[in-house]
């Protein structure tokens, strides 16, 4: 079995799918143009409300407790994850992270647990209540969250400087704890206004608009930076990784899909040959935050752990390190078989065929085409978990090398190009509607003028 990836084949890859027709043809349209300011506004209200202090929160004492975490490996993943909310212990210090992980928890619950995998059948109302569970699972988790950040921020105080906490007592620690988990509710309402009135996903979008917030800063470090080689061969190696990136995102296998020629309820449901497109990594960059954040405990023990196996742990672990290195590759190919494993099930998707009247050519219907599919997602997975490993390994590995400081690392390039590439599907996807939708009224009610070849 040959597996094949496939990147805008030319036979579906016109001119205006290209990138700035897009961009030309969405700005023509006023329902278009209209979703993108309100996404933008909405995008600029995180933004904004990742400087707006806490009640009783002192400017001083941060500065102080930032100096002290910042060299942690967990608080860098999650202040970059809250576009530096948490560093300035802002309304949105929490950010989006609670939601992400109700959506997963609830995600793997769903492929585990009866009453889950019920509930994931019973079509818009089941995914209405799974939906509900998420949110009050959020809710929860960043409550729980930021009564740990409290006390984290509180531990941090020295003697003689200035306390993060003005008043640290019981009601102005529950109103502190209120106002972070409000953020955090704030914030998910935010992101699902932009997905049902907006373009694009909203949460992949906040999480895309804090990770470039720290743009600015990493060009500037790039400029200054006293390496001459490094000024110059750094735009070159940027655009090789996200070239190979969005050629990997891309990629995909299809597996030929072929309908058979029925009567549904009196009518003749005429037959066609499609395809089952199975993606390089299905997995997303899910496997690179769990690995990052599991590889992250062991340095950050060391520092706040007073004991000598725990220095030596964090000595062996040492973020630039090959052992850091090498673990964190291993776990990401090993979530990545475990996420994939849970969000596709090949069993469903053949007895989906089978009950639509699909089949596909050479492999019987049932479980021969479950262990078909099985198959060929275990020689796909394999090359993705190990693509995944790289990319997150290379910005460590060049680090190591080079002893520079580079804008983003793997993670945070993984997500930035994933959500840019599905940004601009859904942009495609609004126009071709808009486009068919325009063909099919009258020529007196067109919805917008044509667009653009």
């Amino acid at each position: 079995m040959i597996v094949r990836l496939v990147l805008h084949p030319p036979e579906t890859r016109t001119r205006r799918n290209a990138l700035g027709n897009v961009i030309v043809n969405s700005l023509r349209d006023t329902e278009i143009r209209r979703k993108l300011a309100f996404t933008v506004l909405l995008l600029f209200v995180y933004r904004l409300g990742s400087f707006v202090p806490l009640p009783g929160v002192n400017v001083a004492g941060v500065q102080s407790a930032q100096s002290q975490l910042g060299g942690s490996n967990i608080f860098g993943l999650l202040n970059l994850f809250s576009g530096g909310g948490l560093s300035r212990v802002s309304l949105f210090a929490l950010g989006i992270g609670p939601y992400i992980t109700a959506s997963i928890v609830i995600q793997l619950l769903g492929a585990v647990t009866p009453g889950m995998i019920k509930l994931r059948k019973e079509g818009e109302i089941g995914e209405a209540r799974i939906v509900q569970y998420v949110r009050y699972l959020t809710v929860a988790l960043a409550a729980v969250q930021s009564i740990g950040y409290v006390f984290l921020f509180r531990s941090t105080q020295t003697p003689g400087a200035a306390p993060v906490f003005e008043r640290f007592d019981a009601p102005h620690v529950v109103l502190i704890v209120i106002s972070l988990t409000a953020g955090t509710v704030l914030l998910m309402w935010i992101g699902e206004l932009i997905t049902r009135r907006g373009i694009g996903n909203g949460i992949s979008l906040l999480i895309m608009a804090g990770i470039l917030a720290g743009l600015p800063r990493g060009l500037e470090r790039w400029w200054t930076s006293p390496d001459a080689i490094f000024k110059v061969m750094m735009p070159f190696i940027a655009l090789a990784v996200v070239a190979s990136i969005v050629f990997i995102q891309t990629g995909e296998r299809r597996v030929p899909v072929q309908y058979a020629r029925r009567v549904v309820g009196g009518r003749i449901s005429q037959g066609g040959r499609t395809f089952l497109p199975l993606r390089l990594n299905m997995a997303g960059v899910i496997p690179v935050i769990f690995a990052a954040t599991l590889m992250a405990f062991p340095p950050t023990a060391g520092q706040y752990v007073h004991a000598g196996w725990a220095k030596s742990l964090s000595s062996f672990f040492n973020p630039n390190g090959w052992p850091f290195v090498l673990g964190e590759s291993l776990l990401i190919v090993a979530f990545t078989f475990l996420y994939t494993a849970v969000t596709f099930n090949p069993l469903d998707q053949a007895d989906s065929l089978r009950e639509h009247g699909g089949f596909i050519p050479g492999v019987r219907p049932g479980r021969p085409t479950a262990a078909f599919l099985d198959r060929l997602l275990a020689r796909l997975t394999l090359p993705g978990g190990v693509y995944l490993a790289l990319v997150a390994a290379l910005p460590t590995v060049l680090i190591a090398q080079t002893h520079a400081t580079f804008l983003f690392g793997g993670t945070s390039l993984l997500i930035v190009i994933g959500v840019t590439l599905e940004t601009v599907r859904g942009l495609e996807a609004q126009l071709t509607m808009r486009s068919y939708a325009a063909f099919l009224k009258p020529p007196g009610e067109r919805l917008a003028p044509p667009i653009a070849a």
